[in-house]
């Protein structure tokens, strides 16, 4: 299980450290792809695999199975650590997430995401305002 917050920058060659409590569950290889709400998903190839699965069983004949498809594959690389615990993150997704040098790095259960520190900060105090709230909005799904 993935769990925590970090706070790193990228170096002048978009690579990042990877929290040391992470690596090891990471594997040797895993994806890095767009996530949601604007942010960065790190996968492992198990997770990854898994939800691919289960995606490609949407029929291709809904509009939005074939957006999210798309959207999600053609942003997905596949990563490596470095012998330092880093990984170079490739421009086109730094964009996507609009990273430019401060980041966090979170656990999320199941796999890892990657926020502009900015972004993340703001995203942080609105769900803490509302933490309560979805608390009780969400219950019906824990029986």
């Amino acid at each position: 299980m993935f769990m925590g917050e970090y706070r790193h920058s990228l170096d002048t060659k978009n690579r990042l450290i990877i929290p040391a409590k992470f690596r090891d569950g990471l594997g040797a290889s895993f994806v890095v792809t767009k996530g949601h709400d604007g942010c960065l998903a790190v996968y492992t190839q198990e997770k990854w695999n898994s939800m691919i699965e289960r995606l490609v069983k949407i029929p291709a004949t809904k509009k939005e199975a074939r957006l999210y498809m798309r959207s999600l594959t053609s942003k997905a690389v596949e990563c490596s650590l470095d012998n330092q615990g880093r990984i170079q993150l490739p421009q086109f997704l730094l964009k996507t997430a609009d990273i430019t040098k401060a980041c966090i790095v979170i656990g999320v259960a199941d796999h890892l995401e990657i926020w502009p520190e900015e972004k993340w900060d703001a995203y942080d105090e609105e769900a803490e305002s509302a933490f309560e709230t979805v608390a009780e909005d969400l219950t019906e799904y824990l029986q």
